[in-house]
Parts: C-alpha cells; structure tokens; sequence
C-alpha cells in the first residue's frame, strides 16, 4: 500500500491491497492525482470504506450503499433511486463525514428542498419532497443497520413532504367513448388506449405486450412484464409488485379489436412489442384527444382509475377488482371508493325502500 510519483505524468498514483468479504486478497489503484495530499485523502477513503468506518464521507458511503443495493433492485429503480442522490444529496452532504451529519443539518437542508423553486417558479411537489426524504433516511438507516452508525439523523429530523398525490382523477364511460372516438385516426393509439381503459392495465405492463401474451380462444391477456425506457435502451422487467402477474379476462368487443388490430402488423414475431411507442407519445396523445373531444385531462395513470371506478360503479367486490387490476392489498382497492359518489345516493334510496 503507498502514494508514488509517476515522473512521465508529474501526477500521483495510489495502490492499496485489502480483504474483501470472501477472505481474498485484492489489489487496486488509481492514478491521475495533481498533488500528494489529493492521493492520500483518496488512499484514506477507501480504507475507510473497506473498513465500514464512519468517519468516511457522505459520498463515500453513497458508493456502498449503491454497490450494497444494486443487485436487489430492478434497474430503473435503482437508476431513479441514483438520480435523487446525484442531483439532490450529494450536492449538500456529499464531504460531510457520515457521523458528523446531525439532525439539524437535515432540517436545513430540508427547508432548502422546501424553498426550492425552478425558473418557473415552481417548488418540488409534496409527494417529491416525502420521496427524497425518504431516500436519504435510506441511506442513513443503511447505516446503522450493518456498519455500525449510532443514529438516523433523518428519522430524528422527521420527514417532509407527504406520502399521497393529488386527488385521484377518473373519466366515466361515457367521457372515454367521446376521447376513444378523437383516437380513431391514428390505430395505435386508438388501440393502446382500449386496453388502457377496459383492462385497467399500467401503461408499462401495455407497451411491454406481445402477440404471445394474447389467448384469443379464451380471451384473455397474460400480462407478466413491464417495459421502460432507460438511458435511451429498452428496458424489459417484472411487472410493479408479485400480484401484477395475472391473467385478465377481455370482454369478447376487446378480443375482435385486437385481433383486428394485430392483422394489421406486419411481420409481426410473437416477442414484438404490439405497441412500439413511448410513454411520451401517450402523453402527447392524451393532450390531442382530451381537447378534441372536450373532456377534461387526466393523467395516463387515472385511466387505470377510471377502470376501477367503472368496475365499482358496476358494482363488482372489491375482492374481485384487486385481482383483476394486481393490487398488492385489497386495501388498495378500498381507497377508490370514494370516487362514484353515485354509489352512496343508490345506498340511501335503498336504505329509504327498507325503512
């Protein structure tokens, strides 16, 4: 182990040897330091890290804690787990040693992400503020669970933000056959929005389908995958959660419009994605259909409301709902309710017959 000279660059090299977890013996370097002090400061954080020492720095830690989580988390979680840390707490914490960083050192920094507003004027939403909360409590939790830090600092500032988004918002059928119509001139789109709404299906589960996924003689769709669009590569994973694997039941109007829709593909292979757009596209497309058929806008995802709602309004359990959807918990399904007040007029009316 030592810091040497290397006289051709007039820079600094550092080679250490250490340990790892399995008992072997390792070597690593790094070269490229302008100064003496810049390699050793470095030298000095590693066997800190090898060492789980906490007097290394916030980054440092970060860089653990990233090779410790990688292969436990899908790759788009991971990547948007690294982008909050890069962009959010590195900038602040990133050279404060992880056992210097007190409580109040987390409240200032919170109430900078509380003030925080972009050239817009616009401040970080209160379910983004609950996110990166969250996350740096990760970090530190990571911490104390397995190399031996005393305490959370930002369990004991207390968190920010809040958990839940703004009011979930729905069409009713009739709100989507008038969108579903605007939709008609473009099949991709017409088609993709179908199965958005009469499956309630997340919008990666419907640009991860197949062909293959497809059981027309039993119409049903196998939904076992999900897609994204990650540093410009396709990215195929698991669906959200274990439950999300299922087997939906299409009504027979569904099963003829994708198998119509399917003809029209060409040199269509069973493991083609059916719709090879974007979630931007969908986007765009949500922006073109809600006006032309003046209804209101709604996210993507509150189509997936809408489907529920729909199903509740039928007046479906909500047992039944929660399997076709993937809910993890039933109790996910229950918080949808409240969405057809239509439903408790029809409870009073009865009420009213039985009196």
């Amino acid at each position: 182990m030592g810091v040497y000279k290397e006289p051709e660059t007039n820079t600094w090299r550092v080679i250490y040897r250490y340990t790892n977890w399995m008992g072997e013996r390792k070597q690593t370097s790094k070269r490229g330091f302008i100064t003496k002090r810049d390699a050793l400061a470095w030298e000095r954080e590693q066997l800190q890290k090898t060492g789980s020492n906490l007097e290394m720095t916030f980054e440092s830690f970060v860089e653990t804690y990233n090779n410790d989580m990688r292969n436990r988390l899908k790759e788009n979680t991971q990547h948007k787990k690294e982008v909050i840390i890069r962009t959010k707490l590195l900038p602040y914490f990133g050279k404060r040693r992880m056992c210097d960083i007190q409580p109040t050192d987390i409240i200032t920094w919170q109430n900078k992400m509380i003030g925080y507003r972009n050239e817009k004027g616009e401040a970080f939403s209160p379910v983004y503020l609950k996110t990166i909360h969250n996350q740096i409590s990760a970090i530190f939790n990571h911490a104390v669970k397995y190399y031996g830090l005393t305490v959370n600092p930002a369990a004991k500032a207390g968190s920010m933000g809040k958990a839940k988004g703004r009011e979930m918002m729905f069409w009713t059928k009739e709100e989507y056959t008038r969108f579903s119509d605007a939709m008609m001139d473009k099949p991709v789109s017409f088609y993709a929005y179908e199965m958005l709404y009469w499956c309630g299906i997340r919008i990666g589960e419907l640009l991860a389908l197949t062909s293959a996924d497809f059981n027309f003689e039993k119409s049903t769709v196998r939904i076992n995958k999900s897609y994204q669009r990650l540093k410009g590569r396709d990215i195929i994973t698991d669906p959200k959660t274990p439950k999300s694997n299922r087997i939906i039941q299409m009504p027979e109007f569904l099963v003829k419009e994708m198998q119509e829709y399917l003809s029209q593909l060409y040199k269509l292979e069973s493991t083609d994605r059916i719709f090879p757009i974007t979630k931007s596209y969908m986007h765009h497309e949500m922006d073109r259909g809600s006006k032309q058929a003046g209804v209101k806008r709604i996210r993507i995802h509150d189509i997936r409301h809408s489907h529920i709602s729909l199903l509740i309004d039928m007046g479906f359990s909500a047992i039944a709902i929660a399997d076709r959807v993937g809910h993890e918990s039933i109790d996910i399904t229950y918080n949808y309710a409240h969405l057809f007040p239509s439903r408790q007029t029809e409870m009073a009316k009865r009420l009213d017959v039985e009196r």
